[in-house]
C-alpha cells in the first residue's frame, strides 16, 4: 500500500514549492523589490557629484649614463616618492593649498583647520604605476576629488606642480649635501695623510742606512769593507813581518858594530844596484827576482827624498841617526851608514804599520756599524711595515673619497642642470565631464540587489509567520499517516473572478516593474 502512494522526486517537489510560494508571496516580493531599488537609485541622484582630476607623471631616467656619472642621491624612487608625499600632505602645505584657491567655502566654519587638512588629504589619491617585469616605479598617477570640476582640475595642478618642484629640490639638495658631506671626509683623510707622511720622513730621518729598501745596498757594502779590512790585514801582516826583519837586522848590526864590519846580509843602496844589474844582465824585468829588487831600491830612494821629515822625527824620538850621511844625494853608496839605512827604512815601516792599524780600526768601525744596521734590520723592518701600513691605508682612503668626491660633484653638476632623474607630466590634469561618484549605473545595480534582498526577507518572513498547511509535504510530516485523498480548491464564480482578476493585477505590476527598472537602467546609463 505504501508503494501505491509513492513520493515524488525532491527536485519536482521542491521547484513546485517555490512556484507556489511566488504565487502566494507576489506581493511581498514584488512591493519591497521595487521599493529597495527604487530608494538607492533616487538617492544616486540625490547625492552631491563627486569630480576626480587626474595626471600621470612619468619618472624620466637622467639624461647622462650611469657609466659616466653615478647618481648620488636615493635611487629608490619609491622611498623617494614617499617621502615627497609626505611633505606635500603635510599641514602647512595643504592649507596654503585650500587658503590660496578657497577650497571647502561651505565647510570652513564648522570644522577647524586640522579637520580640513584631513578632510583634503582623503581627497587626494596617489597611484603608483610599475613595470610589470622588473616591477619597478616607472610612472605615477595624482588624483584629487571635489564638487566642481574646475576646482578639482586646479588642485591637480597644484599638486602636481608640488611634486615636479619638490622632486627637484629634494634631488639637488641631497646631492649637494652628499658632496659637502665627501668634502669634508676628504679633508679629514688629507690630515690623516699628512701625519701619516711625517711619521714616515722623521722614522727615515731616524734610521738613515737602516730602512728594508736598503738591505741590499749594505750587504753589498759591507762585503766590500770586508773585503777591504782583509786586504788591510794582510798588509799590515807584512808590515809587521817586515818590522820585525828590520829590527832583527839592526840588532845584527850592532853586535857587529865593534868590528867596523857591516854583517853580511844588510842591503845597501849600492849592493842592491849591484846586484840589479848583475840580474838583469840575466832576466828579463818580469823575473820575480828583479821586480823585488827595484821595489827595494825604489823604497830607499824614497826615504831619501824624506829625509828632512825622517831627520826632525828621528830627533823627537832621541834616535841619533845621520841623515846626511844616510841620505845624502852625493854620498859615495859605499860610505853611507847601513844603520841610517836600516833605521830609516825600520821608521817607514813603523809609519806604515800606524798608518794600516789606523785604517784597520776605521775600517772596522764601519764594518761593526753596518753589521749592526743589519741586525736591527728585522726591527726596523717590523717598525716600517707598520707605518707603511698605516701609511698605505691612509693613501688608500684618500684615493678612494677623492674618487668619489669628483664623482659626486659631477652628479651635483647633473642635478644643477635638471638633467637628472626627473619627473615629467605625460597627461596634464584633465577636467572631468562626468562625475566619479555616484555611479548611476553602478547604483542602479546595487539598488536591484537590494530589492531582491529586500523581498526576499519579507517574503521569507511572512512565510515563517503563516501556519496554514499549504503543501502535501507539509501534511504528511504533520500527521504519522498517509495521505490518501487530496480534495481540492472549490471556488464558486466570484472568487473565481476575483482570482483572475488578482492574478492580471500582479502580471500587470509585474511588467510596470521591469519596465521602471529597464528605464532606469537606460536613465543611469546615459545621463550618468
Amino acid at each position: 500500500m505504501v508503494e501505491d502512494f509513492e513520493e515524488k522526486p525532491t527536485e519536482s517537489l521542491d521547484l513546485e514549492q517555490c512556484r507556489a510560494l511566488v504565487s502566494r508571496r507576489r506581493w511581498h516580493i514584488l512591493i519591497p523589490l521595487f521599493l529597495g531599488w527604487l530608494m538607492v537609485w533616487v538617492a544616486s541622484w540625490v547625492l552631491p557629484s563627486v569630480y576626480k582630476s587626474g595626471t600621470l607623471i612619468l619618472v624620466e631616467q637622467p639624461s647622462m649614463p650611469r657609466d659616466y656619472v653615478v647618481p648620488n642621491v636615493n635611487d629608490d624612487i619609491q622611498d623617494r616618492l614617499q617621502s615627497i608625499t609626505q611633505q606635500i600632505l603635510s599641514r602647512t602645505r595643504l592649507l596654503h593649498i585650500i587658503n590660496q584657491l578657497n577650497l571647502y567655502a561651505t565647510e570652513r566654519k564648522p570644522l577647524t583647520p586640522d579637520e580640513l587638512v584631513e578632510r583634503m588629504r582623503k581627497d587626494i589619491e596617489i597611484q603608483l604605476v610599475r613595470d610589470e617585469r622588473s616591477r619597478q616605479v616607472t610612472a605615477f598617477n595624482v588624483y584629487y576629488s571635489s564638487h566642481d570640476p574646475h576646482v578639482a582640475q586646479q588642485v591637480t595642478s597644484e599638486l602636481t606642480g608640488l611634486y615636479i618642484s619638490e622632486n627637484l629640490e629634494v634631488r639637488q639638495q641631497e646631492s649637494a649635501e652628499t658632496t659637502k658631506f665627501l668634502e669634508s671626509q676628504l679633508e679629514e683623510a688629507g690630515k690623516a695623510l699628512a701625519e701619516q707622511e711625517e711619521k714616515v720622513r722623521e722614522f727615515k730621518d731616524q734610521h738613515p742606512g737602516e730602512l728594508p729598501t736598503q738591505l741590499g745596498s749594505n750587504l753589498q757594502i759591507l762585503t766590500g769593507l770586508q773585503n777591504q779590512l782583509q786586504n788591510q790585514e794582510d798588509a799590515l801582516n807584512t808590515a809587521k813581518q817586515q818590522n820585525a826583519y828590520l829590527q832583527s837586522l839592526l840588532r845584527q848590526y850592532g853586535t857587529w858594530r865593534g868590528g867596523g864590519a857591516v854583517p853580511r846580509g844588510l842591503p845597501t843602496l849600492g849592493n842592491l844596484r849591484a846586484q840589479l844589474a848583475d840580474l838583469s844582465s840575466r832576466y828579463t824585468d818580469r823575473h820575480p827576482d828583479v821586480r823585488k829588487l827595484k821595489e827595494q831600491i825604489a823604497k830607499i830612494e824614497k826615504m831619501r827624498e824624506q829625509a828632512p821629515a825622517d831627520k826632525a822625527n828621528s830627533a823627537g824620538s832621541g834616535i841619533g841617526v845621520n841623515a846626511g850621511t844616510m841620505y845624502g844625494e852625493d854620498a859615495d853608496p859605499s860610505e853611507t851608514s847601513p844603520m841610517a839605512q836600516l833605521e830609516g827604512q825600520l821608521h817607514a815601516n813603523q809609519v806604515e804599520i800606524k798608518n794600516r792599524e789606523r785604517d784597520i780600526a776605521a775600517l772596522q768601525a764601519r764594518v761593526n756599524q753596518y753589521q749592526s744596521r743589519l741586525s736591527q734590520e728585522p726591527v726596523v723592518e717590523q717598525q716600517f711595515a707598520d707605518l707603511s701600513r698605516g701609511y698605505d691605508q691612509s693613501k688608500a682612503n684618500y684615493d678612494d673619497l677623492l674618487k668619489k668626491k669628483n664623482q659626486s660633484a659631477m652628479a651635483t653638476s647633473l642635478e644643477l642642470r635638471q638633467q637628472g632623474e626627473h619627473f615629467r607630466v605625460i597627461d596634464p590634469p584633465s577636467l572631468p565631464v562626468k562625475p566619479d561618484f555616484p555611479n548611476h549605473l553602478k547604483l542602479c545595480g546595487i539598488g536591484l540587489g537590494v530589492g531582491l534582498a529586500l523581498a526576499g526577507v519579507v517574503a521569507g518572513g511572512a512565510e515563517f509567520l503563516d501556519d496554514r498547511l499549504h503543501s502535501e509535504k507539509a501534511v504528511k510530516e504533520l500527521l504519522p499517516v498517509c495521505v490518501l485523498v487530496e480534495v481540492p480548491d472549490i471556488f464558486n464564480p466570484e472568487e473565481e473572478k476575483d482570482q483572475k482578476n488578482n492574478i492580471t493585477m500582479a502580471w500587470a505590476t509585474t511588467g510596470l516593474l521591469f519596465a521602471a527598472l529597464l528605464g532606469g537602467f537606460a536613465l543611469s546609463y546615459l545621463r550618468g
